[in-house]
């Protein structure tokens, strides 16, 4: 069984034909904002006129499509997972263009802002209200990064969801 760091590498050379270089996101991209905890899985944001091109790309590595729609994808390979978010609407297309590249030990792996996981950990849990493992991780990201975040901006996405009395209650405001 390939360690996750080797999945990660593989993922990442193949997408290099992609027209975008997608964006860690989901539980790996939690230990780049100072939020460790465990995962199973690879998580990226790939832009969504990638999707084709992505969907190529994976079969040809040996992963089967468990789940595949306009908005994610679901592939797995043995015990490897690797879910896709596909970025089409503006503020997922502005959160994959303002990844960050950053240098580490997997490698260069561009990786999207604390909001914009927040962002999205907010759209899970909203999606799946069962799902407390998200509310956890948005916890963590807005007590680890509290001097950093843009909570403006964080406070919008919240708005979105109409979920500010959660936010109010998660920064204790």
């Amino acid at each position: 069984m390939p360690s996750l760091a080797a999945q990660i590498r593989e993922a990442l050379a193949a997408f290099a034909d992609l027209r975008t270089p997608p964006a860690l996101i989901g539980g790996l991209a939690l230990a780049m904002h100072k939020v460790v905890r465990a995962t199973r899985d690879v998580d990226f944001l790939v832009d969504a006129e990638d999707a084709d091109r992505l969907h190529g790309l994976l079969l040809g590595l040996g992963y089967r499509c468990l789940h595949r729609s306009v908005d994610a994808a679901n592939y797995l390979r043995g015990d490897e997972g690797l879910d896709v978010l596909f970025a089409h609407r503006s503020e997922a297309l502005r959160l994959l263009a303002t990844a960050e590249t950053r240098e580490t030990g997997l490698g260069r792996l561009r990786v999207i802002d604390a909001e914009g996981l927040i962002a999205f950990k907010l759209q899970a849990l909203v999606n799946d209200p069962s799902r407390g493992r998200d509310l956890d991780d948005i916890r963590s990201l807005l007590r680890n990064n509290a001097g950093s975040l843009d909570m403006a901006r964080v406070r919008r996405y919240f708005a979105i969801f109409e979920r500010e009395a959660l936010l109010d209650e998660l920064v204790g405001g």
